[in-house]
């Protein structure tokens, strides 16, 4: 990327903040395996252990002497893994129905709009519940359901922005010159829309992460894997007498999401300077 972009994604004020916050993110889920070997449901030590009093487990433990920094490294990669997964999947799904609805047009646009419309008539995390407890509690589930329910606002931006797009001159002189639709699409046009569609990823990705901490809160996640949302839930027996066992995952999740809404804003500035009114 040029220095322009730099320039523009650093001179927002959140852009720097943002990308130190999901880098260290990133480098604890990346870690995890080696600073926590053992299974981060296992008991390893006495219960309710304080944060930064006992050598070995600087947040100390939970109230089944589960280490909760081995929870937080493992959670990380748990939450990384499935809000990008998901996310990637809604922009895929979404990119695909809104593209052929702003392409064509006519009744292809009306029906396709018509199902976004549809898609949006349950609110996504009832319907993302539904579909975990029909699919049952599984990693992937909980990738599928999320993926299934957030790709609306994908469809939507992506079909404006080839409304406008098809009828720009680059686009009557490759169909005068004979170029297919798929390779007038894929080509020519969604590379104009890249921009667009890199922005909202990260709003997607925050919002999936969000809505797996709220199924494993729930008990929907996978009960073989460590989650933010199911430390959350793990604390609710003691919040009372020990609040900060909830409250250390709650930061985590809270922390994460606004990093990656940072580095939204940012790339917002970078790669539309018009966006910028100062």
């Amino acid at each position: 990327m040029s220095g322009s972009f730099w320039n523009r994604f650093f001179g927002n004020r959140g852009g720097a903040p943002g990308l130190v916050i999901l880098a260290l993110v990133v480098l604890v889920a990346a870690l995890a395996p080696l600073l926590y070997p053992e299974d981060p449901l296992n008991s390893v030590a006495r219960p309710l252990l304080a944060p930064f009093a006992h050598e070995g487990f600087p947040l100390g433990t939970d109230h089944e002497g589960r280490d909760i920094a081995a929870g937080i490294a493992h959670g990380a990669r748990v939450s990384l893994l499935i809000g990008l997964t998901a996310a990637a999947g809604a922009i895929f799904i979404g990119t695909v129905i809104g593209a052929i609805a702003g392409f064509y047009g006519g009744w292809i646009d009306e029906a396709l709009m018509r199902l976004t419309d549809a898609a949006q008539t349950v609110p996504n995390f009832l319907l993302a519940l539904a579909l975990v407890a029909v699919l049952g509690p599984a990693t992937w589930s909980v990738v599928t359901a999320i993926a299934l329910v957030s790709w609306p606002a994908t469809a939507r931006v992506v079909r404006a922005e080839f409304m406008s797009l098809r009828k720009r001159e680059f686009v009557v002189a490759c169909r005068a010159m004979g170029i297919g639709d798929g390779r007038l699409i894929l080509r020519h046009m969604l590379p104009n829309v890249a921009s667009s569609l890199v922005v909202l990823s990260t709003v997607v990705v925050s919002i999936a992460i969000l809505v797996e901490s709220a199924l494993s809160y729930l008990g929907l996640g996978d009960p073989n894997t460590v989650s933010w949302g199911s430390m959350i839930a793990a604390g609710r027996p003691v919040f009372r007498t020990a609040w900060i066992v909830s409250a250390i995952p709650g930061f985590a999740i809270v922390i994460t999401v606004l990093g990656i809404s940072l580095i939204g804003e940012a790339l917002t500035d970078a790669l539309n300077p018009r966006s910028r009114q100062r």
